[in-house]
């Protein structure tokens, strides 16, 4: 069995915007995010990213730039690398099961490497994020960059119910997940 752990994109590996990522400029990492992934690559985690991408279905970018997005973060990785990046084009509307808080992106995860991911840790900034770690059984933790801070601020039940471990950002919440 594989240490697998999943990570959204936007608001926990980079700054999140509201008008979306549409370009590698616009893409910019959160302090100390790059590092956390380094860490836990080198403490023998296989890290996947399950992200919702409506963008390229609202036209902001394409396919294309969103690749070329990805090259930067994995550049920027160096040898430590993700391993794996599910992404949902759809909007809400569509009723994807692949868009969170559907479970398709974390199914093509546990499809990929053979195993089941109930247990496994999910870092995110939604309660879309929350709802679909929930839906695996798996162990979510929820960062207060991107959305986060107004989600806490708000006081979501759902963090209360599930006793939702909350961080300040990715490189805090990783440091609590490798002790």
């Amino acid at each position: 069995m594989q240490k697998i752990i999943v990570l959204d994109r936007d608001g926990v590996i980079n700054i999140d915007r509201d008008d979306y990522i549409k370009n590698v400029d616009e893409w910019i990492a959160e302090p100390g995010s790059i590092e956390a992934i380094k860490r836990l690559k080198q403490a023998g985690w296989t890290v996947a990213v399950a992200t919702n991408q409506s963008g390229i279905k609202r036209g902001y970018y394409t396919r294309v730039e969103m690749s070329q997005i990805h090259q930067k973060m994995q550049d920027l990785l160096g040898d430590d690398k993700v391993d794996w990046i599910s992404y949902s084009p759809y909007l809400g509307d569509d009723n994807s099961p692949s868009r969170k808080p559907g479970s398709g992106m974390l199914t093509a995860i546990e499809q990929r490497y053979g195993q089941s991911l109930a247990g496994a840790p999910m870092v995110g900034d939604t309660i879309k994020d929350m709802q679909a770690a929930l839906s695996k059984e798996m162990k979510p933790y929820l960062v207060k960059t991107g959305k986060g801070a107004a989600i806490v601020e708000a006081g979501n039940p759902l963090l209360e119910k599930h006793q939702i471990p909350v961080y300040e950002n990715l490189a805090e919440a990783v440091e609590a997940i490798l002790k």
